[in-house]
Parts: C-alpha cells; structure tokens; sequence
C-alpha cells in the first residue's frame, strides 16, 4: 500500500530530488501549495505548518518538522490536533557537536586574543606566562545528554577527559560507562567541572536554568559552551561572569536575532557588550550548518519516512507536553 508525503518546507524543488533516490518505491513525494479539495497525504513535513495543512488533509497521521527542536507557533498548533503525532530530525547533530568541540579548544587555547595581537604584528603572548589549560583528565558535564549531547561526549572521549551528564532520565550508565545524573544534580556537579557543556532544548522548565547561583557554583576558569538556546542561559549573570573573569565561554547562541535581511548586518545578539571581552568566542548560531546538510536532512528524513512505509515506528517523537 503506498504513502502519501507531502513537503512544505524546505519546498524546493533540488531538495525533493534529493530524497526521492533515497525512499522506497511505496513512498510517493508532492511538495509545494497544498489544496484540500485533492490533499489526501497522511505525513505532512514542516517546521512551522499553517492550520490549513493541518486540516487539508483528513487522511493526516504525522508531522515532520525537518530541523531539531519544536517551534513555540508549531507546538501551540498541534496541541490542538493531539491525534496527530509529531516527529522532528537530529540530522546536524554531529556539526552541532563539532562546532561545540571547537568553540570549547578556541576558548580553553585562548585563540581569539592571541590571533588579534599578531594581526597587529604583536607576538607578547608568546614570551607570556602560558596561561592554556591541558585538556587531558578535565572534568566535563554535558548538560542535555540528547543526540547532541551523546555525540560531544564521543568526542570528548577521544581527548581524555572525564565526562559526566545530566539528562532528564538520571541515575544510570550508558554504554561508555559514562555516569548520567537527574537536573537535581547539578548544585553538587557543578563544583566539580572544568567544562560544560549546554545542550538542553529551551523549555519553560530550562528556561534561565544557569543563572547567578549556578555560575557562582562554577570553579575559577571553567569554560563554558553554550550550543542550545541562549535563554537557557540567563544573560546578565552570564556577561557578569565573564567580567568578572569568572569562566570563559564559547556562545554559538544568543538572545536577540536579526528580524529581517537588511538587519543582519547590524543586530547585536544580546543586551550586554559580550563583544568587547576577550574570554569569549561569538559565533551567529550557524553550529548546525555543514557544506552538505541538505544530504544529511534528506537522509535523517528519509529514515522515517521509509520506517512509516514499512509500518515500524518512526524514531523522534516529539513530546508536545514537554517541549521536545
């Protein structure tokens, strides 16, 4: 029996060719307007879906938003079509966590200030007391231990260093003998760590969980790299922090984004000049971004769509309750 998709977005026609090749041959693929004299899909992929997609279509079962995470618009539109299940793709996981790996050796290694001063033909770092930090024996706490989360312990792993999590489920030991503590841990983790790493989806339970309190709990120098939401991390105690010289940081993520194309250019990402200290390293929320990850979103979206065709359950439920 075949099944009907339908893409909304992305809706380019190069996106659809990519995924054809990869579906099996029950699957068939429409993307583009949708009409509800002739709709009849029954999985629809979009990230943020209009109430007429939704109800186009009386034969409708699933949602694919085609990114990770669950827009605030998406989440308030489904639950109100509870019957309809909702799925999401972790396909960036990987360049999510390499990007994290990446801020977290630019901020431990101190390369942002050293490559400005020999730009300008200064080499003092150099006959300075070496203030790098040795990655190996640190401690780490990932905090958000989802598919990014998994894939930056497996690469912290491969460095040597000790790694701990915090995730939702708690209390257990996961295949790399890694320990994975319930959030009420954190007073007592933080204490201990050299680096953490924030990787939790923004939820109304996430939402400020680093705050003043949290930060001061923190050992002198730690780093810490934020690749999840910038709200999750509350922004005055963090830029206080960071003044203070507290800890240094790696921030792939902010809380105020450009509003259209002519701002892009000119929209600074918080209410604090984070900008003007040298313990942190900035970057425009781009850690999911590869050279091929309209592959990698045809690929992930493939795997569920071929999972529905063969009647297996389709991995990455959302849950609407709880924000992911």
């Amino acid at each position: 029996m075949s099944l009907s998709v339908h893409i909304v977005t992305p809706s380019e026609p190069e996106f659809a060719e990519l995924l054809k090749p990869l579906l099996t041959e029950d699957l068939i693929l429409s993307h583009g307007e949708t009409n509800k004299s002739s709709a009849d899909y029954k999985i629809l992929v979009a990230g943020v879906p209009e109430e007429s997609q939704i109800t186009a279509s009386a034969q409708l079962e699933k949602l694919i938003i085609p990114w990770s995470g669950l827009p605030k618009a998406t989440r308030v539109l489904m639950k109100r079509f509870a019957q309809i299940a909702v799925h999401n793709l972790h396909h960036n996981s990987q360049a999510v966590a390499e990007m994290a790996l990446t801020l977290m050796l630019c901020a431990i290694k101190k390369i942002i200030p050293c490559d400005l001063k020999l730009r300008q033909g200064d080499w003092t770092p150099r006959y300075e007391n070496s203030q790098f930090s040795l990655l190996l024996g640190k401690s780490v706490l990932i905090i958000g231990y989802g598919s990014i989360g998994r894939e930056i312990g497996q690469l912290c792993q491969g460095l040597g260093l000790n790694i701990r999590a915090i995730s939702k489920n708690g209390n257990s030991v996961d295949r790399d003998a890694m320990e994975i503590f319930g959030v009420g841990a954190l007073p007592d983790l933080l204490p201990e760590c050299d680096i953490v790493f924030i990787t939790v989806p923004l939820t109304d339970e996430t939402r400020g969980l680093i705050g003043a309190k949290e930060l001061a709990l923190l050992p002198q120098n730690t780093v810490l790299i934020n690749v999840a939401r910038g709200s999750v991390v509350d922004q005055a105690a963090l830029y206080q922090a960071l003044k203070d010289k507290k800890i240094s940081a790696g921030l792939d993520v902010w809380y105020h984004y450009p509003d259209s194309e002519e701002s892009r250019k000119n929209t600074m990402p918080a209410d604090f000049p984070f900008h003007e200290l040298d313990n942190v390293v900035m970057t425009p929320h781009l850690a999911g971004h590869s050279e091929n990850i309209e592959e990698l979103r045809a690929q992930a979206l493939a795997e569920l769509l071929n999972a529905a065709a063969r009647s297996e359950p389709m991995p990455n439920r959302v849950d609407l309750d709880m924000g992911y």
